[in-house]
């Protein structure tokens, strides 16, 4: 008989994603996010549109027809407890927040097993990296001390592949993906939890969607890795791409990022890669260049960090920061790194 879970979302963009997903399963998913969406997808639901390999246009999903129960509160009115997992779906800064760092002190208490689907690691789940020193890499967060309640044993990570965005024109409760790959999540260390993800990771490969003329796969699966090194293959995509977004002059795509100047970014990415070794990971743990170049032919717009940085935003994720913190502990620098891969925002954001 399949089992299923009560799963707590913090952030309803990203989020609502995965909670689709799960949705189809008959799971029951609680999406924390402001009052004005929190109000349209419990009026509404939400909308996820996908594309499809070898269908024209794109696949839209109405959470309201799905199996499972999808709802949304404020952070003060839900209690983690109540919850067989937490997903953490907002940015790295978000959670500096006051409600939403109250919210987090109480998952943190309530000893629920957490997934972060962040860009930027949890400092917590640095912690299981053998030999990293954590406190060296504090600085590269935007409020560290969210992270010190929390257990390394209860946290892992999901490598947030998929990119999706929000379109302008539409209400709130609406997520187009613009590139339909795969959440790559890293074991828990307990067997128990791990279930969890293993049974999610079944559920999601199990779903097929009724067009009305007939039934599909999805894509955008989760796959569930014993290597805790596999989420860390975004870091290579993240510096190569998405952080050469940002411009003094400006914002460009993921797609000129990388493809401007493709040797450049190719020494940069497995300069990242080889980083990633360093700490543990195997070359089989990680994504090949050539791949991911591929993969950002078709990301024509500006990265969310960009944008959300030129949008005036006080504080983006510095997986950036984070990764020159990690080289020097290792001894390891790069001239392009530093000066073709670094974000132009050092100085900008504080």
């Amino acid at each position: 008989m399949q089992t299923t879970y009560k799963i707590l979302i913090l952030g309803a963009s990203y989020g609502s994603l995965l909670a689709t997903k799960l949705l189809f399963a008959g799971h029951t998913l609680k999406l924390v996010c402001l009052p004005a969406e929190a109000d349209l997808i419990n009026k509404e639901g939400a909308r996820v549109r996908l594309p499809v390999k070898g269908r024209e246009g794109l696949v839209e999903i109405d959470t309201r027809k799905l199996p499972g129960r999808l709802s949304a509160d404020g952070p003060g009115a839900v209690n983690p407890a109540d919850y067989d997992l937490v997903g953490l779906a907002m940015t790295e800064p978000q959670y500096r927040a006051p409600s939403v760092r109250v919210l987090m002190d109480a998952v943190a208490k309530a000893k629920v097993p957490c997934m972060s689907i962040m860009n930027m690691p949890p400092l917590t789940y640095l912690k299981r990296i053998p030999g990293l020193n954590t406190d060296a890499c504090r600085g590269a967060y935007t409020d560290p001390t969210v992270w010190d309640g929390f257990d390394p044993k209860l946290m892992t990570l999901c490598s947030p592949d998929p990119q999706a965005f929000r379109p302008p024109d539409e209400k709130v409760n609406v997520l187009q993906v613009r590139l339909a790959t795969n959440f790559k999540a890293a074991r828990f260390e307990s067997d128990a939890h791990t279930a969890i993800l293993r049974g999610l990771e079944s559920d999601i490969e199990a779903v097929r969607f009724d067009t009305g003329s007939g039934k599909i796969e999805l894509p955008v699966k989760l796959k569930v890795h014993d290597s805790i090194f596999v989420p860390l293959a975004k870091w290579a995509m993240l510096i190569a791409g998405n952080y050469r977004c940002v411009q003094k002059d400006g914002m460009r795509s993921i797609k000129d990022a990388v493809h401007s100047d493709i040797e450049a970014s190719r020494s940069v990415y497995n300069w990242v890669v080889k980083l990633c070794t360093a700490l543990g990971a195997s070359v089989n743990d990680l994504v090949p260049f050539d791949k991911y170049a591929n993969a950002a032919l078709s990301l024509g717009s500006p990265s969310s960090a960009a944008r959300a940085l030129f949008g005036g935003a006080p504080y983006i994720e510095r997986v950036d920061r984070l990764v020159q913190a990690i080289a020097a502990q290792k001894g390891v620098q790069s001239k392009a790194f530093s000066r073709r891969g670094g974000c132009e925002a050092d100085g900008v954001v504080t």
